[in-house]
């Protein structure tokens, strides 16, 4: 008699589903014979997606058939290695940078805010370094949801998949009111229903469009703010040097007064959130690997211009903005002033210099930036919602993969959720943006600790089963001991969250119900995260992987296996032409 579990752990083992949809019967039967409805269907031979995840308990998770499913999406690699690299260079760059700086420079100053964004951007570089190696190692969908269900707990996976995802989806509607608002900028008589409408009807489009147009939007958006960071830091220098009509020469002097530090040690410790929120979306080139035509060429290359992406775009422009914007600036946005492009401080640096016309250019770009934002959440949040259902972690209708390449019910989903920008023109928008909001303050922060220690245990199984260091397609330059350093730094921003969470600043005369939701504002994506993790954990009853019994096959990149061995006749010959290189061509093939 065949044992029911290995009957099970057959089907389980299966990547193509059994169930033929109605889109997917002889033409002759379809509801639908119009050849334009034929790239919104599945593959016949692929199905609608992966197989039901339970064991013959119903609440057995098979960590087995979820590794078969998500080494097997039907994703379509069709970016290249431009896409990635201006991916990971300006991807991401958008509100954070441009205008949450300002409220961030009026609360620590420009000295609290220069070593905040120092610090976060040393610790994402660790993070990325590490992401980088698994992703190449692994190029599957999902990524560091991925690997968290595979490495550490799939539990803990579940949390970090349905946790970045929901991030995604409430910043993508924040994005699209900020669109809105920039265009308020030149006029206010245009409806901010429509513009809000124009908005979200263009990034649906793009996301609907496929891969290959999401990748060359992407392309133009990140040229366009890298190009426009670029020379504002060339200009700040020059009107740094050369002053403004009202104050001369500035150098330093908005260090000197009113000074390089805001609320002291508090104050550092606020806009710590703020500096990484900047940095949030650093992770999509990860997540992208599992499109991309050539992953083990391509995205090693884009990992390492995040380099460039934290010294260049992030730290100078910051530097340069802490020298030119005093933190007492009324422009600034505070806790009592609204959150419009008009307190960037990109824009704020620009007028006080009385250049006309320049401003408008930098909205331009911020409306770009935003625009570029949004459709980075859209393409995230479906992302994830696809590989989490094909793991068996999400309703199996999100893992539905057209013939195009396109997760359609997972757009479908991210796209509805664009409706809730439509909030902000009702009397009690703000206030269900703040909630909102709150459910996604601190996810990119449980993204990157998740990352740090999935690397921690990928590289203890690896060494542990087996395998050289030197065999992996690309090693993180800071190891194992960035990764330690990466989560030391994560936790540590948590622990000062929660004491301004406590305790924020300005609380000397605050009535306890008002401390009571402040807390909750900042600290919500905690208990969230944490109860995702614990409800999936008592009903599934995962448990840790060992490492012995980290499955380190299913998916793996085997491209080119033997050139990678130290030893080998093709490294050897690698290595010679390398010792030939000159000085400047191995800086540039370490960095670039």
């Amino acid at each position: 008699m065949v044992d029911p579990a290995m009957k099970m752990e057959k089907v389980y083992a299966t990547t193509s589903s059994t169930i033929v949809p109605l889109l997917m019967r002889p033409k002759e039967t379809r509801k639908f014979p119009n050849k334009a409805f034929d790239n919104f269907r599945s593959n016949a031979q692929q199905g609608v997606g992966p197989t039901v995840f339970v064991g013959t308990n119903g609440r057995k998770y098979n960590d087995k058939a979820a590794a078969s499913n998500i080494a097997n999406t039907h994703l379509v690699r069709i970016l290249k290695g431009r896409h990635l690299q201006m991916l990971a260079i300006g991807g991401s760059i958008g509100t954070g940078l441009f205008v949450s700086s300002g409220a961030a420079l009026a609360i620590g100053g420009p000295g609290s805010l220069l070593i905040a964004y120092l610090l976060m951007g040393g610790m994402l570089f660790c993070t990325v370094q590490a992401l980088g190696e698994m992703a190449v190692t692994f190029p599957v969908a999902g990524s560091f949801s991925t690997f968290a269900t595979r490495f550490i707990d799939p539990a803990w996976g579940f949390a970090t998949g349905w946790n970045y995802a929901i991030q995604c989806l409430v910043i993508m509607p924040v994005e699209i009111i900020a669109a809105a608002i920039t265009l308020e900028y030149w006029s206010t008589s245009i409806p901010t229903w429509a513009s809000i409408t124009i908005f979200l009807v263009a990034v649906i489009f793009i996301s609907l469009c496929g891969i290959k147009t999401f990748g060359e939007a992407e392309y133009a958006f990140s040229i366009l703010k890298v190009t426009a960071i670029i020379g504002f830091i060339i200009l700040g220098a020059v009107i740094n040097c050369t002053g403004t009509p009202e104050t001369g020469y500035i150098g330093g002097m908005y260090w000197r007064n009113p000074g390089a530090f805001n609320y002291g040690f508090k104050g550092f410790c606020n806009i710590l959130v703020t500096a990484a929120f900047s940095f949030a979306g650093t992770e999509l080139v990860a997540l992208a690997a599992a499109e991309t035509y050539n992953p083990s060429k391509s995205l090693p290359t884009a990992i390492k211009q995040v380099f460039w992406r934290i010294v260049l775009f992030y730290i100078l422009s910051i530097a340069i903005i802490g020298l030119l914007v005093p933190y007492d600036s009324p422009s600034l946005i505070s806790a009592s002033n609204a959150s419009t492009n008009k307190a960037s401080p990109f824009i704020i640096a620009i007028q006080s210099a009385g250049i006309t016309g320049l401003d408008s250019v930098m909205n331009v770009v911020i409306l770009f930036a935003v625009l570029s934002v949004a459709n980075s959440c859209v393409f995230g949040s479906s992302r994830l919602l696809a590989s989490l259902a094909a793991q068996g972690q999400a309703p199996r209708p999100l893992a539905y993969i057209d013939r195009k390449g396109r997760p359609l019910v997972a757009i479908a989903i991210a796209s509805a959720f664009g409706l809730l920008a439509y909030l902000y023109v009702s009397p009690a928008g703000n206030s269900a943006f703040t909630w909102l909001l709150a459910l996604s303050g601190l996810s990119s922060l449980f993204t990157w600790g998740t990352i740090c220690y999935s690397h921690i245990r990928f590289r203890k199984a690896w060494a542990q089963q087996g395998h050289s260091i030197d065999s992996l397609i690309y090693k993180s330059p800071v190891g194992t001991i960035g990764s330690w350093i990466g989560l030391i730094m994560i936790v540590l921003v948590l622990i000062a969250q929660f004491w301004v969470a406590v305790d924020p600043i300005g609380n000397v005369h605050t009535e306890i119900n008002t401390k009571i939701s402040s807390f909750f504002e900042a600290y919500l994506a905690m208990p969230v995260v944490l109860i995702f993790y614990a409800g999936y954990k008592l009903w599934y009853r995962t448990r840790w992987m060992k490492i012995e019994d980290i499955d380190l096959r299913t998916g793996r990149n085997e491209v080119d296996a033997g050139m990678l061995y130290r030893g080998s006749r093709g490294w050897q010959r690698k290595e010679m032409e390398m010792e030939e290189w000159p000085r400047w061509k191995r800086i540039y093939k370490l960095l670039c």
